[in-house]
């Protein structure tokens, strides 16, 4: 089965959303490449002009945040989100990834879990002309613990919330097994989040339960890497 198929994001959207990103940047028309390969040519073609760019327009930011969030890979998606977060901010994309997962659709909730990995891209001055003049950045842009706490929250809720299966377990298992990780004010949700999971009928969330209930757990690659 092809990720596609697991996310249930069809191939078609994020050739649209990219496709609207290629316009923006003024990539010409590629159509002659083969229509399976088509989305992935063009996020490979606009990639490097949009890190070579010192600023990206206002109007730009809601595309490249949808190809993220469309792009079926959980590798490549990063070249949509690196660029947003360096000329936007870390905080403003993580925030833009939170909407997704409160209200979107199941398929893009599951996009924003995976774009949101690649929110957290270290920041390095000469990456691109975009971190700032002189490689001076204003650091206001990427604070983001508050939104982080938030992004718990709303994985919490949309594990509580959805129906559909394969989006309980990729919300829930890209969640960190560590209490450590989450506020106080958030424990009342684990505690009710744990609860549901030990009974959840997937062995894979009842593990992520059985790990994130230990009082010394920690974040395990292994339970993020889960099928």
């Amino acid at each position: 089965m092809t990720e596609d198929e697991q996310s249930g994001i069809e191939p078609r959207s994020f050739l649209t959303c990219v496709t609207e990103v290629a316009r923006l940047v003024g990539v010409g028309d590629v159509s002659m490449e083969p229509k399976d390969r088509h989305a992935r040519h063009l996020a490979h073609t606009v990639r490097k002009p949009l890190l070579e760019r010192a600023s990206l327009p206002e109007e730009w930011f809601a595309p490249l945040m949808a190809a993220a969030v469309y792009d079926p890979d959980p590798s490549f998606c990063r070249w949509f989100v690196e660029p947003a977060v360096y000329a936007f901010g870390r905080r403003r994309v993580m925030a833009a990834l939170v909407d997704y997962l409160r209200i979107g659709t199941d398929a893009e909730r599951v996009g924003a879990v995976r774009a949101w990995y690649s929110a957290h891209v270290p920041l390095r001055a000469d990456r691109t002309p975009a971190y700032g003049p002189g490689g001076v950045r204003d650091p206001a842009l990427d604070e983001s613990q508050d939104i982080q706490a938030t992004w718990l929250a709303a994985s919490m809720r949309a594990f509580a919330e959805a129906t559909d299966l394969k989006m309980r377990h990729r919300v829930l298992l890209s969640l960190p097994t560590s209490r450590a990780a989450y506020p106080l004010p958030l424990h009342e949700l684990l505690e009710s989040t744990l609860a549901s999971a030990r009974l959840h009928p997937d062995p894979h969330i009842r593990r992520w339960a059985a790990a994130a209930g230990q009082p010394d757990a920690y974040p395990s690659r292994q339970l993020r890497d889960s099928p």
